[in-house]
């Protein structure tokens, strides 16, 4: 084993022993169920801001765009436009409302719980179907991340690796320390200890994908010797103008791009964190961070493949096989061995960060939504180890999925994406935006949308081009029309809809800093300033 790959190996064994350290900090916070699926709602919002992007871009930021902009030019930016104006759309609409609405609804902790509660609805069909459709795939995409980080650790120290010499680790061994390290801080520190590790991981991807293109340009004597090498590759073949975002772009491919930002109002990995914020009036500058934090790593990551042409170019001699590598290689060509080590540890905190997000969701629906349906019994200490043990159940199934690399369901993350987004994304914007909206609704939008999405992704664009399309954008079409609908041909008895109606402006209340009614609510409007209720998102100044 050489200098450099002792190096790399020091750099992301820190990485690995400062994530478990956080999750073991974390796990002293936790003292019931409450506290390990939601961290007691006293999220800071920057905490939940840095936790919700870097639960959300996973490997795609630092792997997946800069290859295809590498590969194709800034055409392939579209999905990162699309992503960004979603997740503005989603903090600014959704955030604020959610928060307050999950906490007068029965003080919900799920989302299928906070279905239930909205709706009313006695018969726990709705919260059953919620929970299984989430418990399903997300078992698979958790699946996928542990085969991701299999295959990255494989790729970085196999016998074969640009990064490391005199070192062999194969797929299984790198799967299950990814896998290992994920799920002993997440199964100990629960949802506070997946958001602080999010916050450690988003940090340490955001400089990485700041300083990899800084250096480069620095070392490539200025941003004019970039254009340069870039035109002259433009210039030696291939027919891509990497600089245009609308050459060989079609109008499907553009609108399948930016049809991605539809499925953030439905991921529930992402919005679970609108309801830990401590307030409603949080979501602004969790808003404000949570955004900047994303437009700045998306450009890091344009920026990453821009220079890596003009590198490669200026610099025949050093070859890149893989342009989802640019990343990696780039790191490795100009820093330190320790330092690349850190920055290889940047796309396994990618990997790691939607993985943890993922168990705890996983977690919630087998524990809160299927086991406790009829309610919650034994002590907090007992309720705490169910949710712990929701974990592991979840884990030991996506590992045994994730053993064979050649049987991975990687391919169904763009479908997972895209059945979240159609199936939840309008139900979550008719139940806070629409008094009326029915259970019946809301159940026939869920099946519509995950229907129409799968059937779309199966069926031929050969039969009739439009199938091309991303199968996001008609799955929510669909269901948000088919939810309106069916909502407005059933009806609900009139104390029911009272007591909604109720709640609905409660929930409006509280985000427009106004004081509810006193009788929606009680016990949740009732906590104290100290435990973060929201009697005090009630007052405006909660925004300083």
């Amino acid at each position: 084993m050489d200098t450099n790959t002792v190096f790399l190996l020091a750099a992301i064994g820190l990485y690995f022993l400062a994530m478990i350290a956080i999750g073991l900090y974390a796990s002293r916070k936790n003292t019931d169920l409450d506290d390990y699926m939601l961290a007691g709602r006293d999220m800071k919002p920057s905490v939940a801001a840095l936790s919700a992007g870097a639960s959300d871009m996973s490997g795609w930021l630092l792997m997946g765009l800069p290859g295809a902009i590498y590969a194709a030019g800034l055409v392939e930016g579209w999905m990162a436009v699309g992503l960004t104006v979603g997740a503005w759309v989603n903090w600014r609409v959704v955030a604020p409302r959610l928060r307050s609405y999950t906490e007068v609804a029965g003080n919900s902790i799920t989302i299928p719980s906070f279905l239930e509660n909205r709706f009313k609805d006695r018969t726990h069909i709705l919260r059953i179907v919620a929970g299984l459709i989430i418990l399903v795939f997300f078992t698979f995409y958790v699946s996928s991340g542990m085969v991701a980080g299999g295959k990255f650790v494989e790729s970085t120290f196999g016998p074969d690796s640009f990064y490391a010499q005199g070192i062999s680790i194969n797929y299984l061994t790198g799967m299950l320390v990814v896998a290992g390290i994920t799920v002993l801080y997440t199964l100990f520190g629960g949802f506070l200890g997946a958001s602080l590790t999010d916050v450690a991981q988003g940090i340490l991807m955001f400089l990485s994908l700041l300083a990899v293109p800084i250096v480069v340009i620095l070392t490539m004597g200025g941003w004019d010797a970039v254009v340069e090498g870039i035109r002259a590759a433009d210039a030696a073949g291939g027919g891509v103008n990497h600089f245009s975002m609308f050459e060989n772009a079609t109008l499907i491919g553009v609108l399948s791009s930016l049809a991605w930002g539809l499925g953030y109002f439905g991921q529930p990995h992402i919005i679970v964190r609108f309801m830990a914020l401590r307030t409603p009036h949080d979501a602004a500058v969790a808003r404000r961070v949570g955004i900047g934090w994303m437009a700045l790593s998306v450009f890091g990551a344009v920026m990453v493949a821009l220079v890596g042409i003009a590198y490669f170019q200026a610099n025949p001699g050093t070859t890149l096989e893989d342009p989802e590598t640019v990343f990696l290689v780039l790191a490795s060509i100009m820093f330190h061995p320790f330092v690349a080590g850190l920055v290889l540890a940047a796309v396994l905190a990618a990997i790691m960060s939607t993985l943890s997000s993922q168990l705890i969701v996983c977690s919630s629906a087998l524990v809160e939504d299927l086991y406790m349906l009829r309610g919650r019994t034994g002590s907090p200490t007992f309720t705490l180890w169910l949710g712990r043990i929701g974990v592991l159940v979840v884990a030991l199934v996506a590992g045994l999925l994730a053993l064979n690399p050649d049987s991975s369901v990687l391919e169904l993350v763009s479908f997972a994406w895209a059945g979240f987004g159609a199936a939840f994304g309008p139900v979550i914007l008719l139940a806070l935006y629409w008094p009326r909206f029915t259970s019946w609704g809301a159940m026939a939008a869920m099946v519509t949308g995950a229907a129409v999405a799968w059937a779309w992704s199966e069926a031929s664009a050969e039969t009739w081009e439009w199938f091309g399309l991303y199968e996001l954008l008609p799955g929510f079409v669909a269901a948000f029309v088919v939810g309106v609908v069916v909502s407005l041909v059933t009806q609900r008895s009139r104390r029911v809809q009272r007591r909604i109606d109720a709640e609905f402006t409660g929930a409006i209340d509280i985000v427009a800093g106004r004081e509810p009614h006193p009788d929606v609510a009680p016990a949740a409007m009732t906590r104290d300033a100290a435990g973060g209720s929201t009697a005090a998102a009630a007052d405006p100044r909660a925004q300083a």
